[in-house]
């Protein structure tokens, strides 16, 4: 973290991830992403994250989706509300 700006170095998405904000939790290792490129795509929490980061409804996320099904896609990063709200000041998010 940067001392006088309190910026912090973030993930940002490679080629093929997005941004998106968690709006429904269907159970399991499974959440309903909006997708910054407007779509509504089924989230998949890999074994990784499923028992240690813990993934809400409002979370703002990093996910790839899948090149076979466009309507899925792997949740990838999960960022905390500072971190969040420094995209948003940033104009990465909206």
């Amino acid at each position: 973290m940067s001392e006088e700006s309190g910026r912090r170095n973030l993930r940002m998405p490679n080629d093929n991830e997005l941004f998106a904000v968690v709006t429904q939790h269907d159970g399991g290792n499974h959440v309903r992403v909006q997708c910054e490129d407007g779509k509504s795509r089924m989230g998949r929490i890999p074994g990784r994250m499923k028992y240690r980061v813990w993934i809400e409804e409002g979370d703002t996320v990093l996910v790839e989706p899948w090149d076979w099904q466009d309507e899925k896609a792997n949740i990838e990063w999960r960022y905390d509300s500072q971190d969040a709200e420094q995209l948003r000041r940033e104009g990465h998010i909206d």
